[in-house]
């Protein structure tokens, strides 16, 4: 399969609730962010679900989302092909890119760095962080990097 990258609308947070519920894996973590806090990387959704933004990472795709007035524009980065109900993202002549993907293990920063909310510690949970990069093949640019869970 090819990696895809695609776009899509929701109209509310239950909407975005059930779409988060479908896409999500065992191995599956969040990562959620409000103007004054981010939840950390969890397994669950919290329960001051929804956040103006966030993420859904597993293995094979991270969804992404960020609030647009009373819904929610989201953004999938797949690893493993194309994905009903998204709307791939193409180049400047209208024709799906044919993403080239990279995985590299992540090196996280130490627990002391000051740029992360105190007590924000990914280390505590049971699984290896990467990163995924889509990179489009003609201009070898790399256009989104996401995270990985395994």
């Amino acid at each position: 399969m090819s990696a895809y990258v695609g776009t899509r609308t929701v109209a509310s947070a239950d909407e975005l609730r059930s779409l988060l519920e479908q896409q999500q894996t065992e191995k599956s973590c969040f990562f959620l962010r409000w103007p004054h806090k981010v939840s950390g990387f969890c397994q669950t959704l919290p329960p001051d679900f929804p956040s103006p933004e966030g993420q859904l990472f597993d293995s094979q795709k991270e969804l992404r989302w960020k609030q647009q007035g009373k819904g929610y524009s989201v953004l999938l980065l797949s690893a493993n092909g194309v994905h009903p109900n998204f709307e791939p993202i193409n180049d400047s002549r209208n024709v799906q890119i044919q993403w080239d993907v990279h995985v590299q293990d992540a090196h996280p920063y130490p627990k002391t760095e000051t740029r992360f909310p105190q007590g924000l510690d990914y280390r505590e949970k049971d699984f290896n962080i990467g990163q995924r990069y889509f990179t489009d093949p003609e201009t070898a640019t790399v256009h989104f990097v996401s995270l990985t869970v395994s």
